[in-house]
């Protein structure tokens, strides 16, 4: 339901690739290698950034990026609909790294991975959900901790990125809430996502709206759809599941 806010999140990541490189440690060891990284931000779509974070790993085995290319590719997989790469790419990104803001965002990739994957009657149900609830609340920890990547972020921009962080740490917590079909947890957990982020997720507030709905709470699911319909450039997908599920909801009156 959500559509590259990860991506959107990644501190040093867009733009400014040679403040990262003049101002930031680790460096890169040679101009190949500065061309391989900047290849990897500046790749369009998921496909391309899988190549090109491939590419960086593979033709500079030493670079001191690795955990950061391994960190674009959980993301593009992400975005590709892809739990279990995703999972993958995560998980090898924190073998090398616990504590960076990227860390913190790979524990939430793998928590929420973890909750769309998980069904009603899996065996091993509590045992991935508890998981991926662990890894939520750990990912507080690490992006409130983690250091700024890049020292031209000022202050308020770096507190806002932790904010928006711990934001969906609090989305990944409400899927999982989901899952158990604790309705009022999960109400609770997708309030704070909206709450806390800089810019509401349309895909958030619609799983508020289908939780308020499942609680019995019709009259908060329909206001939250309205406010999920009203919002500028709604993706299409989002769109359509939101009429449907207002229609479901007045239709059953």
């Amino acid at each position: 339901m959500r559509y590259g806010r990860f991506s959107k999140a990644i501190i040093g990541l867009a733009g400014a690739t040679g403040l990262l490189f003049a101002q930031a440690q680790p460096q890169p060891k040679s101009q190949k290698e500065v061309e391989a990284i900047q290849a990897m931000f500046q790749a369009q779509d998921p496909d391309s950034q899988i190549k090109a974070a491939e590419n960086l790993i593979q033709k500079f085995a030493d670079t001191d990026f690795k955990a950061l290319a391994m960190f674009v590719m959980a993301n593009a997989y992400q975005n590709k609909n892809d739990p279990e790469n995703t999972i993958i790419w995560a998980e090898r990104m924190l073998e090398i790294d616990k504590t960076s803001y990227q860390a913190g965002q790979a524990m939430l990739m793998i928590a929420k991975s973890l909750a769309v994957r998980t069904r009603e009657f899996d065996l091993d149900k509590e045992e991935k959900l508890g998981r991926a609830e662990k890894l939520a609340k750990e990912a507080q920890n690490v992006i409130a901790k983690a250091p700024k990547p890049r020292p031209d972020i000022s202050d308020e921009q770096w507190e806002a990125a932790k904010k928006d962080g711990v934001s969906l740490s609090h989305e990944a917590l409400g899927l999982i809430a989901q899952v158990r079909k604790n309705h009022d947890v999960a109400i609770a957990e997708f309030t704070q996502a909206v709450e806390m982020a800089a810019q509401p997720d349309p895909g958030v507030m619609f799983r508020l709206a289908s939780s308020y709905a499942s609680a019995g709470k019709n009259n908060e699911a329909l206001s939250t759809l309205d406010k999920v319909l009203s919002m500028p450039n709604l993706h299409p997908t989002i769109k359509s599941l939101a009429e449907k599920e207002k229609a479901r909801i007045q239709g059953g009156k």
